[in-house]
């Protein structure tokens, strides 16, 4: 341990410069989202998100709106653990038979007023997978849905925008 820690203090560091940063329609997207979270939500958005069957391509995508590039946080939207803290429910995939019953319990235990957003073409539709002995198909077949966001898988982009589009209603 010791002989490589003097190669490292030997050698220095040898990765690249990390390069700075940013976009432009992202920021200014994230700062009419603060707005209107600040205004309507008292600073605060919570999301869950519920995997209802899916391929994991959508959850990817929600995912990277935490990491330090989107960093969504900063702009007052939260994912929390528990749907009893959630003003959102984020439901990718078409919804499984084996999940069905977890997805309701899950809408029953978010607080009203509560939105329900279909996250994906799958959710949207039931995608390739559509109705079957396994598949309830789209997420409206099981739940009411406020907002269908489409595209296999929708950017972290397009995320935020239909974020805006449902907390501006």
């Amino acid at each position: 341990m010791i002989k490589l820690l003097s190669k490292t203090f030997r050698v220095g560091v040898v990765t690249e410069p990390v390069k700075a940063f940013g976009d432009a329609e992202m920021e200014t997207l994230g700062a009419e989202l603060k707005a209107v979270i600040d205004r309507r939500f008292n600073g605060s958005l919570a999301i869950r998100q519920v995997d209802a069957g899916s391929c994991n391509g959508c959850e990817l995508e929600i995912h990277a709106l935490n990491n330090p590039f989107y960093d969504i946080e900063r702009f007052g939207v939260h994912f929390v653990a528990s749907p009893r803290h959630a003003d959102i429910l984020l439901v990718t995939g078409p919804v499984s038979r084996h999940m069905q019953s977890a997805l309701l319990t899950a809408y029953h235990a978010t607080p009203d007023p509560k939105w329900v957003v279909a996250v994906g073409s799958c959710a949207a539709d039931g995608g390739e997978f559509g109705i079957s002995y396994a598949s309830c198909g789209a997420v409206s077949n099981v739940l009411p849905v406020d907002l269908v966001i489409p595209g296999c898988p929708p950017t972290p982009l397009n995320l935020a925008k239909a974020l805006l589009k449902l907390a501006g209603r």
